[in-house]
Formats: structure tokens, C-alpha cells, sequence
């Protein structure tokens, strides 16, 4: 399954570079002419990783990245910010407004691409951990009388599959749909819940389990 990445930048050419050399990766990239088109998308949708300039109109990179991070939603998306202002006082304020990393135009493809790749690759690491540690305590819970009225059935199988510490390979196997299915129900939990990861599904039906 491709990373979902949201690329940010009010220059329509640059945009264009940066989305193509993405997806030439095998990468999903959307893209934002500006922050406040940004935080359109991202109200719905939750990326895999942000790529951002800072010099924009009405928004800049920076606002764009504190508001990101204010929002319990969107507060563990990593920020890449790629831009022209190289001062060191530009990338203090980059890394004090959340950035995870700095880079400076003009971009080197292959440098971006080693970036968002070990960001991935780091993230996907510390997911994974989490949730098979948040699975092996609750492989003996009992989540089957988990109900949730935002949810419909499906989501909520789910979400019960995902507190039993399942990959979305092993959900889809077990419920016998496709892996991009089980992605979207994913997505959609996340989203009716204001939830940022799988984690956070898992302890969520654990708690109402219990509770019921």
C-alpha cells in the first residue's frame, strides 16, 4: 500500500516537481496551493507525512506547522519543510514551530527521497511496536461485545480486529476483503473518531469493552 504524502507550496511549478518525483517513487501524493487549502484537506484526511515551503501568502509554512501540531488529529504527522530560506534563525523557528526536518531549495531529488523514506520507515517501526505491545495485552481481552453508534458494522469489525493487535494484511485475510478496504474503513474510523493512528483505535475499544 502507497504512502498517502501532502505536498504544500504556493509556486505551481515547484508543486509540480516535487509531487512528480514523489510519485515516480510509487508514493500517493496530493498536493495545497496554500495552508489554508491545506487544512481543508488534512480536516478530512490524515497523510502519511507533510512536505511544506514556508514563504506562502496569508498562511506561511510556519503557522501551517503550529496549527498542525495544536491539533490532537494531525499532532504525530511528520513535517518536512523545503524552502529557500536557508538562515539559521529561519530553521530554528522551522524546528520550534514542529518541523521534523529541513531542507533547502533547490532540492536534490534523491536527498527528499532518503528523507521521506527514513521517516516512513522510522514511523512504521514505532507503529508497528506499539501495536503488537498494545495486541499481546489485549490478546486475551474480551472486545467482541464492542459497540460503537458512529460506526457501522463494518468499522466496527474493524476497529475489534485492530484492538486484537491484526496488521491490515491479516484483517483482510480474516474477513476476506481487500487490503485497500480494510484501508478505508481505517481511515474512516480514524476520521469519525478524531483518532491520529491504530493505536489509538485499539486502546479505544479496549476502554469500551470494559466498560460494557
Amino acid at each position: 500500500m502507497s504512502k498517502r504524502l501532502l505536498v504544500v507550496d504556493d509556486e505551481p511549478n515547484l508543486l509540480m516537481a516535487v509531487s512528480a518525483c514523489l510519485r515516480a517513487e510509487g508514493y500517493e501524493a496530493q498536493t495545497a496551493r496554500s495552508g489554508k487549502e491545506a487544512l481543508i484537506y488534512l480536516s478530512s484526511t490524515i497523510p502519511d507525512l507533510i512536505i511544506s515551503d514556508i514563504r506562502m501568502p496569508f498562511m506561511d509554512g510556519y503557522e501551517l506547522a503550529r496549527r498542525i501540531r495544536a491539533s490532537s488529529h494531525t499532532a504525530l504527522v511528520p513535517i518536512v519543510f523545503l524552502t529557500a530560506k536557508d538562515e539559521t534563525a529561519n530553521r530554528v523557528e522551522g524546528f520550534r514551530s514542529g518541523v521534523d526536518v529541513y531542507l533547502t531549495k533547490p532540492f536534490e531529488p534523491e536527498e527528499l527521497l532518503a528523507v521521506v523514506a527514513n521517516i516512513l520507515g522510522r514511523v512504521e517501526r514505532v507503529r508497528s511496536a506499539i501495536a503488537h505491545l498494545v495486541g499481546a495485552e489485549n490478546k486475551d481481552a474480551e472486545t467482541d461485545n464492542f459497540y460503537d453508534e458512529e460506526l457501522t458494522e463494518a468499522e466496527g469489525r474493524i476497529a475489534t480486529a485492530v484492538a486484537r493487535g491484526l496488521s491490515n494484511k491479516e484483517i483482510a485475510t480474516e474477513l476476506d476483503i481487500s487490503y485497500r478496504t480494510v484501508e478505508n474503513h481505517i481511515s474512516r474510523i480514524l476520521a469519525k473518531k478524531g483518532f491520529s493512528n491504530r493505536v489509538e483505535v485499539a486502546l479505544y475499544v479496549l476502554a469500551q469493552s470494559k466498560n460494557d
